[in-house]
């Protein structure tokens, strides 16, 4: 009896430990589920940190390279302002002929407010765009044509340095002659310009194209057309991109050259406005229109050809991979 009567004790004994262990288990398993969120919390605020970080990294890389590139320049232009208002201040030259940089950037912000030069800004860029356009077709065609006909070659190679070489302006009697006064007059001497230092560019660099890769373009199979595109213009990159820069220098110069001797009406330009400003001896405005030709021309020169250039030689190893 009287161990009949310690079984139901002991039963429910080990029924209350038994709980009390599944109670600590579901509380030791929610502990752990808790812990394991707030390790996932943490790791993804440490990532989100870590993003941050190299964002930021980035970003003042960027700003870096960026003042890097364009310290020197503002601080070419200051020195020439100074030296610019130093002769002004000498009086070697009176104001009216030669105004200080103050006047020049005064007339400046007054002519941003105004349209005509901005019309005039889009039409020279317009022809300058056409003009480069057909260049570079036209110098291409001619240097692939000579690169591969040596007959070619020797019949008129040094001739495309002599154009390189011949004045643009001396073409323009001749020019107006065949077209008159009209656009294809000035994209006449523009496309004389710049077409053979396109060519000679891309000559040069595909002379310069080792012929252990064109070996390694035909055992690979590629012929004709895959030859080229595949091997030898990439490889000759360099000296064409040189050739584009210069091209584009002649036929900015050579635009500017035509603006001023083939006057359209009803069609502003900046060359245009070089010749009104001498015509009515406004030398603030003279100059206000040099200053935002040179602009132009370094602008182009800097973010188009200057970034593809970069580029090109980054891809080959040439320049450093900063960044």
């Amino acid at each position: 009896m009287q161990a009949e009567s310690l079984s139901p004790s002991c039963t429910e004994i080990l029924d209350a430990e038994i709980l009390d262990a599944l109670d600590r288990d579901a509380q030791n398993r929610d502990a752990l589920n808790r812990d394991a969120q707030n390790r996932d919390a943490l790791n993804q605020e440490l990532s989100g940190l870590d993003h941050l970080e190299l964002a930021t990294t980035v970003g003042i890389g960027r700003a870096r390279r960026l003042w890097g590139a364009a310290w020197p320049k503002f601080a070419a232009a200051s020195i020439v302002v100074v030296i610019w208002q130093t002769v002004v201040w000498s009086g070697w030259r009176p104001h009216y002929l030669l105004p200080s940089p103050g006047s020049v950037a005064e007339r400046m912000w007054q002519d941003l407010g105004d349209g005509d030069l901005w019309r005039a800004a889009g039409n020279t860029l317009s022809r300058a765009i056409l003009g480069f356009g057909v260049s570079l077709l036209v110098g291409g065609v001619i240097g692939l044509a000579v690169v591969n006909v040596r007959g070619l070659r020797l019949a008129i190679g040094s001739l495309i340095s002599g154009l390189q070489t011949m004045p643009s302006i001396a073409w323009f009697p001749l020019a107006i002659l065949l077209f008159q006064l009209s656009e294809r007059a000035i994209v006449f001497v523009v496309v004389l310009g710049a077409a053979p230092s396109i060519a000679n560019g891309l000559i040069s660099g595909i002379d310069s194209v080792p012929p252990i890769l064109r070996r390694v373009g035909r055992a690979m199979g590629a012929d004709g057309v895959a030859m080229y595109r595949d091997f030898i213009i990439p490889a000759a990159m360099p000296s064409v991109v040189t050739g584009l820069k210069q091209g584009w220098a002649f036929s900015w110069r050579s635009l500017m050259a035509g603006e001023l001797l083939v006057v359209i009406p009803g069609t502003p330009a900046l060359g245009h406005r070089l010749h009104v400003a001498r015509d009515f001896s406004d030398s603030i405005g003279l100059l206000a229109a040099m200053i935002v030709i040179l602009v132009i021309g370094i602008a182009v020169d800097s973010l188009a050809f200057g970034a593809f250039e970069r580029s090109v030689l980054r891809r080959r190893g040439l320049v450093g991979h900063a960044g």
